[in-house]
């Protein structure tokens, strides 16, 4: 039996529907929950909705707690559906599972569990041994896509990490003289745009901010948090002047001990990072657990051939978001990344394709390691 029938199998039409548009409301916190997971609550008694919530920002009131305000007394008696098993403990707000034992909801739907150690299991306990109905596992897989970032750092330590790519149909990234601007169109341009929003880190290489000098912000959709912005230059090359130091937010990964150079870039506003490996570069590995250490569920790269291939053979790439335009850039051009020389088929990397999508005349593939 499968997932999707043994699930048919105990849950109702209802609850296929409520827990979707759980869902649904979950992803309206996109841009704004990090580092907390993206979740969506609905109240219902008889299928009619008589509340509902989302989380909208970190610090601010969970999904559960919007839900039940909006419900008021007609919350006893209701089953709520959570996309993701309500907490547990007192971190910046009270627990869920208490809100919704005190508001006397006769039973309780999640999605999930809760990755989080300190909460996994135990939000749904605390539920049964109050008399509630819990049951977890509806539309899971939808619920976990959600918030892979969130899971990665739970369960590994360190954010997921995408690579974004605008290339032409041979698999150019740039002409040889550095040039990229523009690739691809301006519907392409602003869908990348939705994927620095939903990211904790915008990342880049020191070979990108010196061909492009990239703002790395958003621009294109409406957001009221800006992402941060890391740069990883492993012997502090980067200009003073660059513009991703305008402002805050900018992270200087590097390998540098020239304290000179570090005492400029901190005197504008950026973080230094120093984590050198054994042949003066960063140590990506431990800058991925770094960054899991600061709270970051998602990092967007965007650069060039050298620093895709350093993540990619750091073991820490998660999934590929390449937009192809149609035309060549020729065999002079930059590529994407660099495998060696490969002799045989089987040392190929293999991609799983997740989802393809046009926008105007260009096309988004996003695949994962396979």
């Amino acid at each position: 039996m499968t997932q999707t029938q043994q699930q048919a199998s105990i849950y109702s039409a209802d609850d296929f529907r409520l827990m979707a548009h759980a869902l649904r409301l979950a992803e309206r916190g996109l841009y704004g929950t990090t580092p907390n997971p993206r979740v969506g609550c609905v109240l219902a008694k008889d299928g009619e909705i008589v509340g509902e919530g989302w989380h909208q920002r970190a610090g601010e009131a969970h999904a559960e707690v919007h839900a039940l305000q909006a419900a008021g007394t007609r919350a006893a008696g209701a089953t709520a559906y959570v996309s993701l098993e309500p907490c547990s403990r007192f971190g910046r707000t009270a627990p869920c599972a208490d809100a919704l034992i005190q508001a006397r909801v006769a039973r309780v739907v999640a999605a999930m569990e809760d990755p989080n150690p300190r909460v996994h299991g135990s939000g749904l306990a605390r539920l049964k041994a109050a008399g509630i109905d819990a049951q977890c596992g509806l539309l899971e897989d939808e619920a976990r896509e959600l918030n892979r970032g969130f899971m990665m750092r739970m369960t590994r330590g360190r954010p997921l990490v995408r690579i974004k790519i605008a290339a032409s149909l041979d698999g150019k990234t740039a002409l040889g003289n550095g040039v990229s601007q523009w690739i691809t169109g301006l519907a392409a341009r602003s869908d990348g745009h939705h994927w620095r929003a939903r990211s904790c880190a915008v990342m880049t290489g020191i070979g990108t901010l010196s061909d492009d000098d990239p703002q790395l912000t958003v621009r294109h959709v409406e957001t009221w948090r800006q992402p941060a912005r890391i740069v990883v230059d492993s012997q502090l090359r980067i200009s003073l002047k660059a513009k991703i130091l305008q402002g805050s937010g900018a992270i200087i990964a590097t390998a540098s001990t020239d304290e000179t150079k570090k005492k400029a870039l901190r005197d504008l506003g950026a973080d230094m990072i120093c984590l050198p490996n054994g042949e003066g570069k960063v140590d990506l590995q431990a800058l991925m657990q770094e960054l899991g250490r600061r709270e970051m569920n998602e990092i967007l790269v965007e650069a060039g051939i050298n620093l895709h291939s350093a993540l990619h053979a750091a073991g820490v790439v998660d999934e590929w978001l390449l937009y192809l335009a149609p035309h060549f850039l020729g065999t002079q051009g930059r590529g994407i990344l660099d495998l060696g020389a490969l002799t045989a088929m089987e040392s190929r990397q293999a991609l799983k394709v997740i989802d393809t999508r046009r926008f105007g005349d260009d096309l988004r593939i996003i695949a994962r390691n396979g």
